[in-house]
């Protein structure tokens, strides 16, 4: 087993204390800050719990009751079995920018490896019921900053977050997905694989016991992590009142960058994003307006970002240059004016200036090898793109 994956030094107690009934992470810190470290509140009497701030007597003597009939090698334990290790706030591995939040979480659940490799993350989030502009620009923005070095970081949930983690790793790059459950579980459930993914190339993370259901209550709070662990966070489609904007309100609150990608605006999935940018939010058209929005560690990051751009440009036109070798010179022509966005095949014609007859020929060439992909309302748009 490598340190990346062991639990951190004295987290049984950390975790006897954030098992104990009624202490959630805001009081936690209070008691920790009152007494000075987990051992010494572990060893404290209901008397002086009782002194600490939103305690008093009763609550007092239900928190020591607790204390002694928790079990936390139980679910040490169970961690083990699934390949998940434990970290509290005193473990390097323990994410800095997380630490500066109001209310950090005293305890990480870790699926994978949470490493220094990680200092530099963006979140992406947004709609589940997402449209698939949307669903490309959540992936084309994660694979380049991916590209770039930096860790992408969402919550795993159907639409724009999955399609954030999945253009991450197209690029090799480093992923971390959020849950609002326990490890021992996948929310939601088919996304099996993808947990398996993210666990080998990042991390999958969770602050709630192993067993935790995906309650609705969760959620908030999950975002909460999202956002601390990232120097900005990008909403991509979302409802004025749907979880990826609690997610933007608590990078507000956290001083964060909050970025946005604008929409149709007769999309109702557009004014969340919207709303961010009448409110100030940075609008997003393109990786540099991310690593701008970044101050000084943008700056630093500037030429990195734009050798990775050329790089990656250059790979994509070598990748591109035999497939189009092999092709006749109209489906060269209508193959170079494809890519990720869908075209109308109007729009195709105009285009090429070919006869609507051989375009809509040679599209269907290029579907049968494979090139281009038929999308609803007479779309058309490369393959894996």
């Amino acid at each position: 087993m490598s340190e990346h994956s062991q639990h951190a030094p004295n987290i049984d107690r950390w975790l006897a204390l954030i098992q104990a009934d009624g202490v959630g992470p805001t009081l936690f810190h209070r008691i920790l800050d009152h007494f000075g470290g987990v051992d010494n509140a572990l060893g404290a009497k209901a008397d002086e719990f009782a002194r600490i701030e939103g305690i008093g007597p009763a609550k007092a003597s239900r928190i020591l009751s607790s204390l002694s009939q928790r079990d936390p090698q139980r679910e040490l334990d169970a961690a083990q079995r699934q390949g998940v290790h434990l970290i509290h706030m005193a473990d390097p591995r323990y994410p800095t920018p997380l630490k500066r939040i109001y209310d950090p979480p005293p305890i990480l659940y870790v699926k994978g490896e949470l490493t220094r490799r990680h200092p530099l993350c963006v979140a992406i989030v947004g709609s589940r019921d997402c449209s698939l502009y949307g669903q490309e620009q959540a992936a084309r923005f994660a694979h380049l900053l991916a590209n770039a070095d930096f860790t992408i970081v969402s919550g795993m949930a159907r639409g724009i977050d999955a399609a954030a983690h999945r253009g991450a790793l197209s690029a090799g790059g480093q992923t971390l997905a959020v849950q609002g459950c326990g490890l021992a579980r996948c929310y939601p459930p088919e996304h099996k694989k993808l947990f398996e993914e993210i666990s080998t190339h990042g991390a999958c993370l969770s602050e709630l016991p192993m067993d935790a259901a995906p309650k609705s209550e969760h959620f908030p709070t999950r975002n909460r992590i999202i956002a601390g662990m990232s120097l900005a966070t990008m909403i991509v489609e979302a409802g004025p009142r749907s979880g990826a904007m609690i997610t933007a309100r608590m990078a507000l609150e956290n001083n964060r960058e909050v970025l946005a990608v604008p929409g149709r605006i007769d999309s109702p999935l557009s004014r969340g994003p919207h709303q961010l940018l009448k409110q100030g939010a940075v609008l997003v058209e393109s990786i540099e307006d991310i690593v701008s929005s970044l101050g000084a560690i943008g700056a630093e990051m500037q030429d990195h970002v734009q050798t990775s751009l050329e790089e990656l440009s250059e790979k994509e036109r070598t990748k591109k240059q035999p497939v189009i070798d092999h092709l006749t010179k109209t489906e060269q022509l209508i193959y170079g004016c494809l890519g990720q966005e869908p075209r109308h095949a109007d729009h195709i014609t105009g285009h090429t200036r070919l006869p609507v007859g051989k375009v809509t020929a040679d599209l269907v060439s290029l579907q049968l090898k494979g090139l281009v992909k038929s999308l609803p309302g007479n779309l058309f748009k490369l393959t894996g793109q």
